[in-house]
Protein backbone atom coordinates (compact mmCIF):
# COMPACT_ATOMS: atom_id res chain seq x y z
CA UNK A 1 0.00 0.00 0.00
CA UNK A 2 1.44 3.70 -1.40
CA UNK A 3 1.12 6.28 1.28
CA UNK A 4 -1.99 7.69 -1.02
CA UNK A 5 -3.84 4.59 -0.13
CA UNK A 6 -3.18 4.29 3.48
CA UNK A 7 -4.14 7.97 3.94
CA UNK A 8 -6.84 7.38 2.33
CA UNK A 9 -8.02 4.80 4.68
CA UNK A 10 -8.41 7.86 7.02
CA UNK A 11 -12.28 8.55 7.22
CA UNK A 12 -12.44 11.83 8.10
CA UNK A 13 -14.59 11.72 11.74
CA UNK A 14 -11.80 13.59 13.61
CA UNK A 15 -11.73 11.63 17.04
CA UNK A 16 -7.68 11.25 16.19
CA UNK A 17 -7.61 14.52 16.62
CA UNK A 18 -9.53 14.90 20.14
CA UNK A 19 -7.18 15.28 23.25
CA UNK A 20 -7.84 11.68 25.44
CA UNK A 21 -7.47 11.39 28.96
CA UNK A 22 -6.20 7.83 30.31
CA UNK A 23 -6.80 6.12 33.41
CA UNK A 24 -3.32 4.91 34.69
CA UNK A 25 -4.84 2.40 36.45
CA UNK A 26 -7.36 0.47 33.68
CA UNK A 27 -5.87 1.78 30.65
CA UNK A 28 -9.31 2.94 29.86
CA UNK A 29 -9.21 5.73 27.40
CA UNK A 30 -11.76 8.19 26.86
CA UNK A 31 -12.28 11.27 24.31
CA UNK A 32 -12.78 14.72 24.91
CA UNK A 33 -14.44 17.38 22.99
CA UNK A 34 -11.29 19.36 23.30
CA UNK A 35 -9.79 19.51 20.09
CA UNK A 36 -6.22 20.06 18.87
CA UNK A 37 -5.85 23.35 18.07
CA UNK A 38 -5.13 22.46 14.76
CA UNK A 39 -8.57 21.10 14.39
CA UNK A 40 -11.12 22.24 11.69
CA UNK A 41 -14.14 21.43 13.20
CA UNK A 42 -16.53 22.03 10.43
CA UNK A 43 -14.17 20.05 7.86
CA UNK A 44 -13.12 17.41 10.71
CA UNK A 45 -9.34 17.90 9.07
CA UNK A 46 -6.05 19.03 10.46
CA UNK A 47 -6.05 22.77 9.05
CA UNK A 48 -2.66 22.44 9.20
CA UNK A 49 -1.51 18.76 7.91
CA UNK A 50 1.41 19.00 5.89
CA UNK A 51 3.45 20.97 8.51
CA UNK A 52 1.82 20.07 12.04
CA UNK A 53 4.80 18.56 13.33
CA UNK A 54 5.85 22.45 13.26
CA UNK A 55 3.17 23.30 15.58
CA UNK A 56 2.14 20.18 17.55
CA UNK A 57 5.83 18.20 17.84
CA UNK A 58 3.87 15.28 20.01
CA UNK A 59 0.99 14.30 16.86
CA UNK A 60 1.34 10.44 15.71
CA UNK A 61 1.65 9.93 12.49
CA UNK A 62 -0.06 6.73 11.89
CA UNK A 63 2.18 3.88 9.56
CA UNK A 64 1.11 0.22 8.93
CA UNK A 65 4.42 -0.18 11.39
CA UNK A 66 2.89 1.69 14.35
CA UNK A 67 -0.87 0.80 14.34
CA UNK A 68 -0.58 -1.81 16.55
CA UNK A 69 0.62 0.95 19.23
CA UNK A 70 -1.92 3.09 18.85
CA UNK A 71 -4.92 1.14 18.15
CA UNK A 72 -6.51 0.85 21.43
CA UNK A 73 -7.39 4.73 21.48
CA UNK A 74 -8.56 5.20 18.21
CA UNK A 75 -12.42 4.16 17.63
CA UNK A 76 -14.00 1.22 16.72
CA UNK A 77 -15.02 2.53 13.18
CA UNK A 78 -11.37 3.72 12.46
CA UNK A 79 -10.56 2.73 9.05
CA UNK A 80 -6.88 2.02 10.11
CA UNK A 81 -7.94 0.28 12.90
CA UNK A 82 -10.37 -1.89 11.37
CA UNK A 83 -8.04 -2.67 8.28
CA UNK A 84 -5.39 -4.01 11.23
CA UNK A 85 -7.85 -6.16 12.70
CA UNK A 86 -9.28 -7.54 9.76
CA UNK A 87 -12.31 -6.31 9.48
CA UNK A 88 -14.21 -4.48 6.28
CA UNK A 89 -14.92 -0.45 6.75
CA UNK A 90 -17.99 0.58 7.54
CA UNK A 91 -20.52 1.56 4.70
CA UNK A 92 -20.50 4.94 5.09
CA UNK A 93 -16.60 4.95 4.57
CA UNK A 94 -15.81 7.45 1.87
CA UNK A 95 -13.98 4.65 0.32
CA UNK A 96 -17.17 2.25 0.37
CA UNK A 97 -19.71 5.28 -0.17
CA UNK A 98 -17.76 6.97 -2.64
CA UNK A 99 -18.45 10.70 -1.02
CA UNK A 100 -16.72 12.59 1.44
CA UNK A 101 -19.03 13.80 3.52
CA UNK A 102 -20.86 10.24 4.09
CA UNK A 103 -19.20 9.96 7.61
CA UNK A 104 -21.02 13.59 8.74
CA UNK A 105 -23.89 12.31 7.33
CA UNK A 106 -23.97 9.06 9.11
CA UNK A 107 -23.27 10.57 12.62
CA UNK A 108 -20.21 9.59 13.11
CA UNK A 109 -17.49 12.31 12.36
CA UNK A 110 -17.43 14.96 15.45
CA UNK A 111 -18.61 17.88 12.75
CA UNK A 112 -19.40 20.67 14.81
CA UNK A 113 -18.82 19.02 18.03
CA UNK A 114 -15.50 20.29 19.56
CA UNK A 115 -13.99 23.21 21.54
CA UNK A 116 -10.02 24.58 20.75
CA UNK A 117 -7.84 23.43 22.97
CA UNK A 118 -7.18 26.90 23.78
CA UNK A 119 -10.68 27.01 25.33
CA UNK A 120 -10.21 24.67 27.98
CA UNK A 121 -8.09 24.14 30.61
CA UNK A 122 -6.43 21.02 31.09
CA UNK A 123 -8.17 20.20 34.41
CA UNK A 124 -11.53 21.15 32.35
CA UNK A 125 -11.24 18.63 30.14
CA UNK A 126 -13.15 15.63 32.05
CA UNK A 127 -16.27 18.15 31.81
CA UNK A 128 -15.66 17.37 28.05
CA UNK A 129 -15.72 13.42 28.41
CA UNK A 130 -18.13 11.80 25.45
CA UNK A 131 -19.15 8.77 24.93
CA UNK A 132 -18.55 6.85 22.16
CA UNK A 133 -19.93 4.02 19.94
Amino acid sequence: MNRAEWEALCDGCGKCCLNKLEDEDTGEVALTRVACRLFDDSTCRCSQYPIRHQFVPECIVMTPRNIGDHAYWLPDTCGYKRLWQGRPLEPWHPLISGRVDSVHEAGISMQHQTVSEFEVADEDWEDHIIEDD
